[in-house]
C-alpha cells in the first residue's frame, strides 16, 4: 500500500451563462466552444501556476454554463477541499467581448486557460460538490 489517498471526484459549474460576476462580466452561451475543441485545460489551486490540484475529466457547455467534472489528486488540494473549499474560477483571455451599459463586459468568445479550485470565486454561484472518492484498483 502506497499510503496515497484516493482522488476526490467533484463536479459543478465554473461559469454561469447570463449571470454577472462581481466585476460585472457576463459569459454568453457558446463563449467556450473554440477552447473546448482545443482541450487540455488544467485544474489548478487558487490560479497558481504549477499548483496542479488534479485533472478535469469532463468540461462541457450545458444549458446553465460551463460544467466541469474532475479528480482532485493532490493531497494538499484534497485537504483544503475537505476543510470546505468549494469555489470554481476560470482563468481566461477574452477574444471577443462587448461593453455592458451596467459595467463589465459581455464575453462572447474566450480562450479558457485553466479552471481553478478557489476560496472566493468572482462568480459567487460557481461552486462544486464532492461526488465521491474514486477508489484505486488494489
Amino acid at each position: 500500500m502506497s499510503g496515497r489517498s484516493d482522488p476526490i471526484l467533484i463536479e459543478g459549474h465554473a461559469a454561469l451563462f447570463g449571470v454577472a460576476d462581481l466585476s460585472g462580466d457576463v459569459v454568453r452561451a457558446g463563449a467556450f466552444a473554440r477552447s473546448l475543441r482545443a482541450g487540455g485545460v488544467p485544474m489548478l489551486l487558487q490560479h497558481r501556476q504549477g499548483a496542479r490540484a488534479g485533472r478535469w475529466t469532463r468540461i462541457i457547455e450545458d444549458g446553465r454554463g460551463l460544467f466541469v467534472r474532475g479528480l482532485i489528486e493532490s493531497e494538499g488540494s484534497q485537504a483544503v477541499v475537505k476543510a470546505g473549499l468549494d469555489g470554481l474560477s476560470i482563468g481566461f483571455r477574452p477574444r471577443f467581448w462587448k461593453p455592458r451599459a451596467e459595467g463589465g463586459r459581455l464575453l462572447v468568445d474566450v480562450e479558457l486557460v485553466e479552471v481553478s479550485l478557489v476560496a472566493a470565486p468572482m462568480q459567487p454561484r460557481a461552486r462544486f460538490s464532492i461526488v465521491g472518492e474514486a477508489a484505486r484498483a488494489a
